[in-house]
C-alpha cells in the first residue's frame, strides 16, 4: 500500500460528523472557565483532541503478565512491545509505509526525539529518561486508521495509563483465561467504562487452559451482573505468533486473533463516528452535571445575605493574614545565618574543649608513670578516647542543627515542615581521623646496660680521683679503701641522676607528641565539621527558600481568591446571579444538543 493510500484509509472519522460535537465542546470549555473549573476544562480539551483526530485510538490495558505486549505485537504484526522485560513505557503504533521507531526522552526538562532501530529497540528503550516509544508499521489493521497504544504499569497504579484511556476511542482489557474476573477487576472495568464506553474484554492464553470456555461464560455473567455489556473475546497471542512463524493457517484461526481483528474492524473502525460520538457525549453529560452543580451552589450562596458578610470578613482576614505572614517570614534568613554562625562557633569550641580535657588527662597520666613502659597501650587508649570525643561532638552538631531547623521553621505560620537534614552524626569516627598521623614513638627510650655502666663509671672515676688525691697528701696511695668507697658512692649517685634525667626527657617528649597529635586532630576534624555544617546550612537555606516561596504564593493566592470572591459575591452579586442563570440555560441547551447527536 502506498503512503497516500494509507493516509486515505486512515481517515475513519468524518470531519463533518464531528463538527457539531466540536462546537459543543468549545462552548462547554468556555463555560468551565466562567465557573472556575479548570479540571473540567482539561478533560474537555482531551475529548476535543480525541474527536478531532480522524484515526481510531485503541488502548490495550490489563494486569501484568497477562500477555498484553504479545497481543499488541500480534495486532500490528511486528515486535514493537517488549514481552520479557519488567521495564515498561507507553508504546504507540500507527500506520507507516516503512517500519520506524522513535523514542521520546526527557533530558534536563527538555523533550528530545531519537530514532532507533525498529527491529531491535529494546536496548534503547531501557535507557534513562524514556517517556514513550513511537512506531510505524505497514500493518493492515493500522492502515484501516487504527492507532494501537500499549499502556504501561499495573492496573490503576499509573496516571499515564488513565491519561491514555481518556484519550482512547476503544479499550482492550486483557485478562487471563486461568481465572474469572475478580471484584477489583470488575470495579476497574466500571471505572474504565465511565471514561471510555467502548470496551472489549480479551481472554488471553486459551491455549494454556483447557477450561477457558467456562471462564469466558463466567466472565460474561459477571459483566452482565455489573451492568457492563462488554464482549469477551478468547484469544491466544502466543499461538498466533507461532502460527505466523510456521505459516499454519489452521492454528492461526484457533488463536482467535484474526476474529478479534475482524471484530475491531466491524464494531470499532466501521462505527468510528458513532463510537467517538458515544464517548464524547458521555463526557459532555458528566461535565455538564458537574458544571450545573457548581453554578447552582454559587447562585444559592449569592442569594444568601449572610454569605456576602462572610465573604467580606474573609477578605479582611486574608489581607491581615498575608501581612502578618510577610512580616513574620521576612527575617527567617537572618535567623538561619546567625544561627549557623553561632552553631559553627559552639561546635568548634566544644571540640577544642573536649580535646583539651583529653590533653590534660594524658599529661597527668604521663607524669604519674614512665611513658616508655606502656607507650603503645597509652596510644591505643588515647585514640579510642579521641574517637569517642569526636563522635560526641558530631552528635551534638546534629541535634543543634535540628534545633536550628525548628527555630527557622517557627518563622512560618502554618507550614513548619522539618528540613531533610544531612546526618551529621558519625557511624565510624575512624574515617574522619584516617588522615591523622598516629602518636609518635618516643626517641628517648630506656637506656641499655652498657649506657648505664658507662654513666656509673664516669661518676665513680671522679670520686676515686678526688678522694685519692686528698688521701695522697696523707701518704696513702691514689687508690685506697677511701677513694674506692667514694667512687662507688658517686657512681651510684651518677647512675640515679641519669635515670631521673632520662625519665624527665621521656615525659617532656611524650607531652609534645600528645600535643602534636591533638593539633592534627583539631585540624582534620574541624575541617570535616565545618564542611558538614556548611552543607547543613545550604540544605536549610534551599529547603526554607522553597517553603517561603510556597507560603508567599499561598498567601497571594488566598488574597486573590478572597478579592475575587468579594467582587463576585459582594457589590456585583445581582449581575453575577443573572449571568449564571443565563449560563445554566445555555448549559441545558448544550446537553440537549449533545443528546440529540446520539439519537
Amino acid at each position: 500500500m502506498s503512503a497516500a493510500a494509507g493516509l486515505k484509509a486512515a481517515t475513519v472519522k468524518h470531519p463533518d460528523a464531528m463538527a457539531p460535537l466540536i462546537r459543543i465542546l468549545d462552548e462547554l470549555r468556555e463555560m468551565t472557565r466562567f465557573a472556575g473549573r479548570d479540571d473540567l476544562g482539561s478533560r474537555l480539551s482531551m475529548v476535543r483532541a480525541r474527536v478531532s483526530d480522524p484515526r481510531v485510538r485503541l488502548v490495550v490495558v490489563g494486569e501484568p503478565k497477562n500477555g498484553m505486549s504479545t497481543l499488541v505485537n500480534s495486532l500490528v504484526g511486528a515486535s514493537v512491545s517488549a514481552t520479557n522485560s519488567d521495564l515498561s513505557v507507553p508504546v504507540i503504533v500507527e500506520y507507516g509505509p516503512e517500519p520506524t521507531a522513535t523514542l521520546v526522552r526527557s533530558v534536563d526538562g527538555r523533550t528530545e526525539r531519537q530514532s532507533v532501530d525498529p527491529l531491535d529497540p529494546g536496548p534503547a528503550i531501557s535507557g534513562f529518561g524514556v517517556i514513550r516509544a513511537e512506531f510505524t508499521q505497514p500493518s493492515p489493521l493500522l492502515a484501516d486508521g487504527v492507532v494501537v497504544m500499549d499502556a504501561p504499569g499495573a492496573r490503576g497504579a499509573d496516571n499515564t495509563t488513565w491519561s491514555m484511556i481518556a484519550a482512547a476511542d476503544a479499550v482492550l482489557y486483557v485478562g487471563d483465561a486461568a481465572t474469572e474476573l475478580t471484584v477489583d477487576q470488575i470495579a476497574y472495568l466500571q471505572r474504565i467504562q465511565q471514561i471510555c464506553p467502548t470496551v472489549i474484554c480479551v481472554l488471553n492464553k486459551i491455549d494454556q487452559f483447557s477450561h477457558w470456555s467456562h471462564t469466558q461464560q463466567r466472565n460474561r455473567e459477571l459483566l452482565d451482573a455489573a451492568g457492563l455489556g462488554f464482549a469477551v473475546a478468547p484469544v491466544s497471542a502466543e499461538l498466533h505468533r507461532q502460527a505466523g512463524l510456521s505459516g499454519n493457517y489452521q492454528r492461526d484461526i484457533e488463536s482467535g486473533v484474526p476474529q478479534l481483528i475482524d471484530h475491531l474492524r466491524d464494531y470499532v473502525v466501521a462505527r468510528a463516528d458513532s463510537v467517538a460520538l458515544d464517548a464524547a457525549v458521555q463526557d459532555i453529560r458528566l461535565v455538564s452535571d458537574h458544571l450545573a452543580l457548581t453554578l447552582r451552589n454559587e447562585v444559592e450562596s449569592l442569594r444568601d445575605p449572610r454569605r456576602r458578610d462572610e465573604i467580606t470578613d474573609q477578605l479582611v482576614r486574608a489581607r491581615d493574614n498575608a501581612e502578618q505572614l510577610r512580616q513574620r517570614t521576612a527575617n527567617w534568613q537572618v535567623t538561619l545565618v546567625d544561627g549557623s554562625t553561632e552553631l559553627m562557633a559552639d561546635i568548634e569550641h566544644d571540640l577544642r574543649h573536649r580535646l583539651r580535657n583529653l590533653v590534660r588527662d594524658a599529661e597527668a597520666e604521663i607524669i604519674k608513670t614512665d611513658p616508655a613502659r606502656r607507650w603503645k597501650e597509652f596510644g591505643t587508649d588515647l585514640d579510642a578516647r579521641i574517637c569517642e570525643a569526636v563522635e560526641e561532638n558530631f552528635v551534638m552538631a546534629h541535634y543543634r542543627s535540628v534545633e536550628l531547623s525548628e527555630q527557622v521553621a517557627s518563622k512560618f505560620l502554618a507550614d513548619n515542615r522539618a528540613a531533610p537534614l544531612p546526618d551529621l552524626r558519625l557511624d565510624n569516627p575512624g574515617e574522619v581521623l584516617e588522615p591523622v598521623q598516629p602518636l609518635e614513638p618516643l626517641e628517648s627510650a630506656k637506656a641499655g646496660v652498657t649506657q648505664q655502666f658507662l654513666s656509673g663509671l664516669r661518676g665513680s672515676y671522679g670520686g676515686v680521683l678526688m678522694v685519692g688525691l686528698a688521701t695522697s697528701l696523707l701518704g696513702m696511695s691514689l687508690v685506697n679503701w677511701y677513694s674506692a668507697g667514694a667512687g662507688v658512692l658517686l657512681g651510684i649517685n651518677a647512675l640515679w641522676d641519669d635515670r631521673k634525667n632520662r625519665k624527665a626527657r621521656r615525659r617532656a617528649e611524650a607531652k609534645v607528641a600528645v600535643a602534636r597529635l591533638m593539633d592534627d586532630v583539631i585540624f582534620q576534624v574541624s575541617k570535616e565539621s565545618r564542611n558538614r555544617l556548611r552543607a547543613m546550612q545550604r540544605v536549610l537555606r534551599d529547603h526554607f527558600t522553597d517553603i517561603a516561596t510556597d507560603v508567599a504564593k499561598q498567601a497571594d493566592e488566598a488574597l486573590r481568591l478572597a478579592e475575587a470572591a468579594h467582587h463576585k459575591y459582594g457589590d456585583h452579586s445581582g449581575e453575577r446571579i443573572a449571568e449564571i442563570d443565563v449560563r445554566l440555560g445555555k448549559l441545558r441547551g448544550l446537553r440537549e444538543q449533545a443528546d440529540s447527536l446520539t439519537v
